[in-house]
């Protein structure tokens, strides 16, 4: 295979990489899942990529397909005859048979369909809608044809005006044949040999027995198997007949120059036809590569711009071509309905990776699958591996898999194996991917490990991106002092026996044979002679890679419980960050409502005031002023200091002891100067921050905003005349404020009654008469229960539903005992 660094990408899969790889099961998978003969053939034959944007157009174009069939609007999909014959003939001027031209008709109505249906998604799948593009002037072709038949498939009398008057002459004679055949029949029933008449060689005959034919006229044209029945053409029909013969060969005429007439229409444009039955399977392809992936689980990884960006480079050069799976499964496993371990692979160029350990471990099987992923993406083929995963275009991909043994060509295992290493060497070079199964295996141990690492150093000094697998130690012993070279395993398990199938990068694998061969069978003497039989270096070098393993295990389960605490972990913030947002949603509803109670309570004031103003204007009667002097008495509660309306006053409050810190703790008793209120500490937050409750009013502040509760020093009240009025002054008109007020809104049933109980005995220990619960509306739920509970309450000596400005049915006024 010669190189050309200047030109196109070679094919990458040489005939020994077909077979050692079963590339040909990846397209017969790939086939099977084409709806169209054309589609299947073109799987089979799937062509590699020639170019960088070549390949990454093709991935592109079956992503959109995976994309649109996820959506659930997969590509549509028919069985188009293949007419490339047919179209061959037509090219030279060839009639096309009718089921020819069905067939073109066929295809021309699925090219209208891809075409209306990727016309619609251009937005979404642009590049599928450019590579299957047809001709939207096929259409008139296929109304053409659609309209010269029938239904069911024969040439219909509207495909010429001659076709229809021909057949129309037909239909006449044969009707005039029948019903003179039919008065026959009556006639001459007793020398036929059954009443109906049928056709022999295209003329309508009558069956006469043959011992009476003689007395029939007529021309005999067969006779029965047994020779008692004769068919008998009436003499008095064989001018009507021949008519009928000559009128059929007109029709045929018609029908052919039809036919030459539709083929001429079609030939026209024969090559946007040819182009519409290469689209359609094109498209077909790439519905069947989207199926194929989401069957197989398969991903599009990233196609990097390193492994033949650089074309003009010295060949030789070191290019960094390389391949990373995450979790790469081999996809032939996958197909067979095998659960495959995925393992994370990663190599580049000029260097090699060493896999080692136990036989059957899967050693073999990551070699395929980095394999089969290089072929899929220069195929445009998704791998089988995670998302995340990056495959770079390989020039070509060697490999040396299997054994080659052939007896006619008088070859050896060993030196098949030589043949192929030395086809190996003189291909590689910066581009291609190498994968060599058992290297330098089935000769001397002492040579073939020589020759192994001899291998391994040119190929990667020839820029090759190499994996191999073997059993010998010093190869595994190379990445010790050799950067380019890296140990991988696959794994297994000594408590079980099993090899695990997972490969690891870093660490080199133990062969294990001793084990495995205690594992099927062989008798412990047996191996017991054997391990005296090993050399004292190969059973510590066994010994070290078996606790490099061991080391590696533990580590392994180590990072998975460390990866699970941390999954554990983020759930938790997860549901903690949505449960501070719950409250947070909560406190602002809570802060509204209280925002609109007290705007609500500032109207109904401004509304008493002018509604006593109006009383005083005119004469008053002593009734007037006393109501008036009570609603002036009522909004002065209300703007007090700890009314619900306060008004900060212009002077200074009197100072208060400042709060010792060490004294904050939930439940205490604090004085809050912004409030001008004692309130009570509900929580303790972090950077000196605190949340505190006055009644119904809950804020957050700083410790350093705080003061004690410690009485200020007296100060002269200013004169003024104030009412207090409770339920000792007016009993029927109970003045509610923040501190006797409880807002049980939002909470639930059990939740407001625990929380109205906690009220009534603060209250009780504060010294208060009246209590006001803000319950709410609703349903009646939340009202009912807390209504309930103070009736059955101690404390409490009656109770009313509050009035229509203190909040209606949606608070419960209760007068305490004393």
């Amino acid at each position: 295979m010669e190189y050309n660094p200047e030109g196109p990408f070679a094919d990458p899969c040489p005939t020994k990489t077909r077979a050692d790889l079963e590339w040909d099961r990846i397209l017969e998978a790939l086939a099977e899942r084409c709806a169209s003969r054309a589609g299947k053939r073109l799987a089979r034959a799937l062509p590699f990529a020639s170019t960088r944007v070549e390949a990454l157009t093709m991935l592109a174009e079956v992503r959109e397909a995976f994309e649109l069939a996820r959506a659930g609007e997969p590509m549509p999909s028919r069985d188009v005859a293949e007419l490339e014959d047919a179209l061959d003939r037509a090219r030279i001027g060839a009639a096309l048979a009718n089921e020819e031209l069905r067939a073109v008709l066929g295809l021309l109505e699925a090219a209208r369909t891809s075409r209306q249906y990727l016309q619609s998604r251009r937005q979404i799948a642009p590049t599928l809608y450019a590579a299957c593009a047809t001709n939207p002037e096929l259409d008139a072709v296929a109304r053409e044809l659609a309209a010269a038949f029938d239904p069911d498939g024969t040439l219909s009398d509207r495909a010429s005006p001659r076709l229809e008057a021909l057949r129309a002459e037909r239909r006449a004679v044969r009707d005039r044949l029948v019903r003179r055949l039919e008065d026959l029949i009556q006639k001459h029933e007793d020398i036929l040999q059954d009443r109906y008449w049928t056709e022999r060689d295209g003329r309508y005959v009558l069956p006469v027995r043959s011992d009476a034919h003689e007395r029939f006229p007529g021309i005999v044209h067969a006779t029965s198997a047994s020779g008692a029945t004769v068919f008998v053409e009436p003499r008095v029909l064989v001018e009507t007949g021949n008519r009928m013969k000559m009128v059929d060969a007109e029709v045929a005429r018609e029908e052919l120059a039809i036919y030459a007439a539709l083929t001429a229409r079609v030939a026209e444009d024969i090559e946007s036809v040819a182009a519409a039955a290469r689209a359609l399977a094109h498209a077909d392809v790439r519905a069947a590569a989207a199926r194929l992936a989401r069957d197989l689980d398969l991903t599009f990884p990233d196609v990097p711009e390193d492994a033949f960006a650089d074309r003009g480079a010295a060949e030789g050069a070191a290019r960094p071509a390389s391949i990373v799976l995450h979790g790469g499964r081999h996809p032939l496993l996958a197909l067979d309905g095998v659960k495959v371990v995925p393992s994370d692979l990663s190599m580049s160029a000029g260097r090699a990776m060493i896999v080692s350990g136990p036989n059957a471990g899967g050693k073999t099987v990551a070699l395929k699958t980095l394999g089969l992923a290089a072929l899929m993406v220069r195929a445009g083929l998704p791998v089988a591996a995670r998302e995340g995963s990056r495959v770079a275009l390989f020039d070509v991909v060697l490999t040396d898999v299997g054994d080659d043994q052939n007896l006619h060509k008088n070859l050896s295992t060993f030196s098949a194996h030589v043949q192929n290493l030395g086809q190996i060497l003189g291909e590689t070079r910066p581009g291609a991917l190498v994968l060599l199964d058992e290297l330098a295996g089935g000769t001397d141990p002492r040579e073939g490990e020589a020759l192994a690492a001899a291998v391994l150093d040119s190929l990667c000094a020839r820029g090759g991106t190499v994996a191999c697998t073997t059993h010998y130690e010093g190869l595994k012993a190379l990445a010790l002092g050799d950067q380019r070279f890296e140990n991988a395993s696959v794994g297994f398990d000594l408590a079980t026996m099993n090899p695990t199938f997972r490969l690891v990068v870093g660490v080199p694998g133990a062969s294990s044979a001793l084990a495995v061969a205690r594992r099927f069978g062989i008798p412990a003497a047996v191996l017991e002679r054997a391990e005296r039989f090993l050399t004292q270096e190969a059973v510590t070098f066994e010994q070290m890679v078996e606790k490099l393993s061991a080391e590696r295990r533990a580590l392994e389960l180590a990072r998975e419980d460390a990866e699970r605490e941390a999954a554990g972990a983020r759930v938790k913030r997860r549901e903690l960050d949505s449960e501070i947002g719950r409250l947070r949603e909560k406190e602002r509803a809570v802060i509204t409502r209280e925002g609109e109670a007290l705007l609500a309570s500032l109207r109904r004031a401004r509304d008493d005031l002018k509604a006593a103003q109006s009383r005083l204007r005119g004469k008053p009667t002593e009734e007037d002023v006393r109501a008036a002097a009570r609603v002036m008495d009522a909004v002065g509660q209300k703007t007090s200091i700890g009314g619900e309306l306060e008004v900060r006053p212009k002077e200074e409050p009197p100072a208060r002891p400042a709060i010792d810190p060490a004294a904050i703790r939930v439940g205490a008793r604090v004085y809050v100067p912004r409030l001008r209120a004692e309130a009570e500490v509900v929580e303790v937050l972090s950077g000196g921050q605190l949340r505190v409750a006055a009644g119904a009013l809950k804020l957050t502040t700083s410790i350093a905003e705080l003061r004690g509760t410690g009485a200020p020093p007296a100060a002269a009240a200013p004169p003024q005349r104030r009412v207090d009025l409770d339920a000792a002054a007016d009993p029927d008109v109970p003045i509610q404020t923040a501190d006797n007020t409880v807002d049980l809104r939002g909470l639930r049933a059990h939740e407001a009654v625990a929380m109205a109980e906690q009220f009534l005995d603060r209250s009780l220990g504060a010294g208060r008469k009246v209590t006001f619960f803000v319950h709410g509306h609703g349903t009646g739920a939340l009202r009912d229960a807390v209504r309930e509970a103070l009736r059955a309450s101690p404390y409490v000596a009656r109770l009313r539903p509050g009035g229509p400005s203190e909040g209606g049915d949606g608070v419960t006024v209760a007068w305490l005992k004393w």
